[in-house]
């Protein structure tokens, strides 16, 4: 692998320097200060926007910093400025002239003074909801959302407008698992190795917002065929030092701390994120299984108890240095330290033909200890060019995983009257190591021309390992521990993904467009070394996408949309080994899964008042390959009923559906925001099995209304419903939660305290069925129950975060087509 990387890596060089040699010119500066006319205080923030004499064309422009100054790279040329800032008159300064005799423009003291408007209304404008809408993306301001006041990443999104986070932890968009999980834009190990239950350990005090993009341009990975979602940490570059400190408390056993700081001082900004936090989660479930052999039927009847959880921090460093206006490097450290004390017990009541017929009853208790440690090291250089959004920025990240798991297992055999059976107590004990390694390269061109046209190219590589040993053993009547054979294996995983894409945007009086493709090599190696099993593939892919927008009259904008994405299997989806939580249902992965790919359309159409706003598209995606986990054997094994489940690979799916959003404020006092998503979905399998198909239509929603009392205390409650849906090897039945969250400022405005309540009445679960041939089951299980949180945020140096700074985080990103 080694001398693959050194020969990409000298390809990504040459393809680089002609881009960093076309982008270089000659230029000048403009500069100056701002101040407010009558108190003479500088003004930060304001924008500076520089436009050519001969057509106003935008040149380029920028915003002052907390002195009041500004210095902005021009082009050489006759140009004007214009000067604005929120709440004052703007200004324009006429002949501001570049050449090679005037090569830096001093536009002096620039005095704004007040405008007509009142300061308050401006306020209140400039608020953000905490949704914001647009055609091809949704924001969704974490600050503003009072029910994630000292939860987690996965409470969060589970909260986000189109996104449904289930009982488990797995997040779906639109209905679907296949979504691709970023960190301030990029992939990160915080979100696990094989699955999403690093989210579960990210506080939401460090996230800044969540971006949701259900059809990604061609600039962002193909990963992920119902979208991206991205969670953008918190980050500053305001001069001096500023931040904020989380201190929450809760039921059950919830304790945790938050803190983030800010320094910058001249061309240095340093910023952290530290997190630490304590809890359990207590959940359970039960289930009713019927087995039919012949003309016998065997009983089973499950209830399920579980205490999860434990300690976990984090800890982000990072800096910006800033070697001019026009040359940034941003560097930055995460490591992420987990300990989980976990306990389950599942307790099986057998009967024969029917529930007065009791044969007797198991007891399984199952005992893990899991520690986990990420690190990440990042190095990020931005090349600002001359213009406006014309810039290179390249990426190079290094991510090293470790996650250990022991299980100590017991079983106890008694009889129907609670005597023991005579059989001796079962034990097991299993040790499962997980390693990953991963090398990510990106580097990132763009170039727009004039005001309305765009040119963005690059390059990704990936490089990814992970090693997985997994060690089964039994205690036999001498005491003596020997390994379980079937169950133990070293599981090998190497994963290669080279990209390459370019797309080309232009806007022609009211429509735009944009054009994009990207090209993907995968080379996938699988291996199971006790057997010496290896399963090489390897492809490339050709992904797709464009976007034509017309603006309508009256705020009013449509856009159809295309892209092609790809689903590959995670590793524990590849990984064949079997989970022993519990004996009677067994979870294996499949080393011959193959990724799926969906073609996705969408037409969407948004509505803007001063009040609100109004969203609404329409969707279909084809999917070939569907991976799906199913029942795929049933076994007799010691005289008991087991079913092995899996994830395999279904001949196609369609979704078919439309979405409506909508934010509004009747009164400054009260605000509204809500979502509906209902569609269609078929699924055929009869490639795998014979009648293996659903055909369901189902919806989602949620309502969120929060009110303001005397300028200081905000309540806020949510409602969510999933309703019924038919899935190929039964139903899920509907769910439903309601949370509440109440807020008031204290300390002068600069703390805020929060009392939230997640799942009020206790009703999130999850219930269905499972049904085939000779099986039919119905079960319920709940993650977590009711919790309830206090959360003092005090804020140094800040204002009241109000749904995200005027400036956002770092590692924000643009939606599906890009703004021209």
């Amino acid at each position: 692998m080694s001398t693959k990387f050194a020969i990409r890596f000298i390809l990504m060089i040459t393809m680089v320097l002609p881009i960093y040699s076309f982008a270089q010119s000659s230029s000048g500066i403009v500069k100056g200060k701002i101040v407010d006319i009558e108190t003479q205080t500088p003004l930060e923030y304001a924008t500076i926007t520089i436009y050519s004499q001969k057509d106003s064309l935008i040149i380029t422009g920028d915003i002052s910093d907390d002195k009041g100054a500004f210095f902005i790279e021009v082009s050489p040329g006759k140009h004007f400025a214009k000067i604005e800032f929120i709440g004052f008159q703007s200004q324009v300064i006429s002949d501001v002239l570049i050449n090679r005799e005037n090569k830096v423009a001093d536009l002096g003291l620039i005095k704004l003074g007040v405008s007509n408007r009142t300061l308050v209304e401006v306020e209140v404008r400039a608020e953000k909801s905490s949704v914001q809408m647009a055609l091809d993306k949704r924001i969704f301001n974490v600050g503003k959302d009072l029910a994630n006041a000292g939860g987690n990443a996965a409470d969060i999104l589970d909260n986000v407008p189109s996104v449904a986070v289930d009982v488990e932890g797995n997040v779906s968009l639109r209905g679907s698992e296949g979504v691709q999980i970023l960190i301030d834009g990029k992939p990160s190990g915080l979100v696990g190795i094989g699955n999403t239950n690093g989210l579960r350990s990210l506080p939401a005090n460090l996230i800044d917002r969540v971006e949701v993009i259900t059809n990604p341009s061609a600039k962002f990975e193909a990963e992920g065929s119902a979208g991206i979602i991205n969670i953008v940490l918190r980050k500053q570059r305001k001069k001096g030092l500023n931040g904020s400190f989380d201190f929450t408390a809760g039921d059950p056993d919830i304790y945790g701390t938050a803190i983030n700081l800010n320094f910058r001082k001249k061309n240095f900004n340093f910023f952290t994120n530290i997190g630490v936090n304590y809890g359990k989660n207590l959940g359970g479930g039960n289930s009713y299984q019927e087995y039919y052999r012949g003309d016998t039927t065997e009983i089973t009847v499950i209830d399920r108890e579980q205490n999860r959880g434990g300690f976990s921090g984090n800890l982000r460093l990072g800096a910006d240095y800033f070697i001019d206006e026009n040359n940034i490097f941003t560097t930055s450290f995460l490591y992420r330290l987990g300990k989980d004390d976990n306990t389950s017990t599942v307790d099986y009541l057998d009967f024969l033909n029917n529930e007065n017929n009791f044969i007797g009853n198991t007891f399984r208790t199952d005992h893990e200890i899991e520690d986990e440690s990420k690190l990440e090291y990042a190095l990020t250089y931005t090349k600002k060019f001359q213009g406006k959004g014309h810039e290179l920025v390249t990426d190079i990240r290094f991510q090293d995983n470790a996650e250990i798991e022991s299980s100590d297992f017991d079983e106890v055999y008694l009889l129907s009257d609670g005597s023991p059976t005579g059989f001796e107590n079962y034990f097991q004990r299993s040790n499962n190591e997980e390693g990953e390694r991963r090398l990510i390269t990106k580097l990132d061109y763009v170039k727009p021309f004039g005001k309305k046209k765009k040119f963005e190219a690059g390059y990704q590589g990936s490089y990814r390992q992970i090693k997985n040993d997994y060690v089964v053993e039994e205690q036999l009547s001498n005491d003596e521990w020997v390994v379980f054979d079937g169950l133990s294996n070293n599981f090998k995983y190497d994963e290669e993904i080279q990209a390459l894409y370019s797309s080309y945007g232009n806007k022609i009086n009211k429509f735009s467009y944009q054009l994009g493709a990207r090209l993907e090599y995968s080379e996938v190696v699988t291996e199971l070394i006790q057997t010496n099993d290896v399963n090489p593939r390897d492809y490339i892919n050709f992904f797709p996408s464009a976007f034509l927008t017309y603006d309508l009259p009256k705020d009013n904008a449509i856009q159809a949309s295309y892209s092609r994405r790809i689903r590959r299997p995670r590793f524990w989806s590849l990984n064949p080994f079997f989970t022993l939580s519990d004996a009677r249902n067994r979870f294996t992965g499949n080393p011959d899964l193959d990724p799926e790919f969906t073609d996705s359309y969408e037409i969407g159409h948004i509505k803007i008042w001063d009040k609100g706003s109004l969203g609404s598209s329409i969707f279909y995606r084809h999917t070939t390959g569907v991976m799906q986990r199913v029942i795929f054997d049933i076994q007799e094994i010691d005289s008991l009923i087991v079913t092995f489940r899996r994830p395999e690979n279904l001949s196609t799916r369609d979704d078919l559906g439309f979405e409506f959003n909508f934010s509004y404020s009747p009164f400054k006092w009260w605000r509204l925001n809500g979502d509906m998503n209902l569609f269609r979905s078929i699924v055929d399998g009869n490639n795998f099995s014979r009648g293996l198909e659903a055909d369901t239509y189902t919806m989602s929603g949620r309502l969120t209304s929060r009110t303001t009392i005397n300028k200081k205390t905000d309540i806020q409650l949510r409602f969510n419903y999933r309703a019924p849906r038919e899935t190929t090897q039964g139903t899920t039945k509907a769910m439903y939660s309601m949370n509440l969250g109440m807020s008031r400022d204290v300390f002068k405005k600069n703390g805020t305290l929060t009392l939230s309540v997640s799942d009020l009445f206790n009703s999130r679960k999850r219930r269905g069925t499972v049904i085939t041939d000779n099986l039919y089951r119905e079960e319920e299980f709940q993650w977590r129950g009711r919790t309830a949180k206090l959360t003092l945020n005090y804020r140094l140096n800040q204002k009241k975060k109000r749904g995200g700074g005027r400036r956002g985080g770092g590692g924000g990103f643009e939606g599906g087509r890009e703004d021209f």
